[in-house]
C-alpha cells in the first residue's frame, strides 16, 4: 500500500507549469509520526553533525549562513521509517521521470534539525561545478507547529527575489521545486524544527560526501 496521499498526475501538471508545488498531508500520518520518532531518536543519540556549505573538499561550517544540523539518511537506511519514506519518494521519482523526462536516478536526503534560533540564508540548491541536483524535496515532521513558530521556508518565485511564498513547516507538508531555478531560505525557527531535506539527482556529478 502506498504512503502517498495525493494524485501524482496533478503534481506533475503543477511542476510542469510553475516549477514548484506545496503538498499538505503528502504522506500517511503514520509514516510522518514514525519519521519524527526516528529523527528524534538519532538526534538524542548524538549522531547529527553541524551542517556545512560547499561540496567535497570545499565544505566549511559557516554559522552566519546556516546553523542547522543534519544526518544523511544513508547512515540510517535500515530504519523502517526511512525505508518506507524512501519507497514513497521513489514513487514520485518514477512518476516525474515518466511525465517530465528529468532523467532522475537517485535521491540524496538527510534529516535536518534546526534548534531554536537556527536559520539558513538565501541560496540555490545547485553547486557551481555540478548540475546533478535537479529537484529539491523538503518534508516536514513538526506536529502542531504554532503560527508564531517561525522556521518557514521562503521560496522566491522570480529572479529578482521580489515575489515569494512562505511555507509553514507543518508535519506532512511536502515541498518540491526545481533546484536550479528557485532561491530560498529558512527563516529563524523559534523552537526545534524537524524535516527531511533531499535532492533528486540526474546522472553525473559526485555525491557531496
Amino acid at each position: 500500500m502506498t504512503a502517498l496521499q495525493f494524485e501524482l498526475e496533478a503534481v506533475l501538471d503543477t511542476l510542469a507549469d510553475q516549477g514548484w508545488i506545496v503538498i499538505p498531508h503528502a504522506l500517511s500520518a503514520e509514516l510522518v509520526a514514525n519519521l519524527r520518532d526516528a529523527c528524534l531518536q538519532v538526534w538524542d543519540e548524538g549522531r547529527f553533525h553541524e551542517a556545512a556549505t560547499g561540496r567535497a573538499g570545499g565544505q566549511a561550517r559557516r554559522a552566519e549562513i546556516r546553523s542547522d544540523s543534519v544526518l544523511w539518511l544513508d547512515q540510517v537506511a535500515d530504519l523502517p521509517a526511512v525505508l518506507a519514506y524512501n519507497a514513497a519518494m521513489d514513487e514520485i521519482m518514477l512518476a516525474v521521470n515518466r511525465g517530465l523526462y528529468l532523467g532522475l536516478v537517485e535521491l540524496e536526503s538527510h534529516f535536518a534539525v534546526y534548534p531554536e534560533g537556527a536559520f539558513y540564508k538565501k541560496h540555490l540548491d545547485r553547486f557551481r561545478d555540478d548540475d546533478a541536483r535537479a529537484l529539491t524535496t523538503v518534508f516536514y515532521l513538526n506536529e502542531n507547529w504554532p503560527a508564531d513558530g517561525g522556521g518557514q521556508i521562503r521560496l522566491y518565485l522570480d529572479d529578482a527575489c521580489e515575489r515569494f511564498i512562505d511555507v509553514e513547516p507543518e508535519a506532512g507538508t511536502l515541498v518540491l521545486f526545481l533546484a536550479d531555478r528557485f532561491w530560498h531560505e529558512v527563516l529563524p525557527a523559534k523552537q526545534q524544527r524537524l524535516s527531511v531535506t533531499g535532492w533528486y539527482r540526474r546522472q553525473g556529478g559526485s555525491l557531496p560526501w
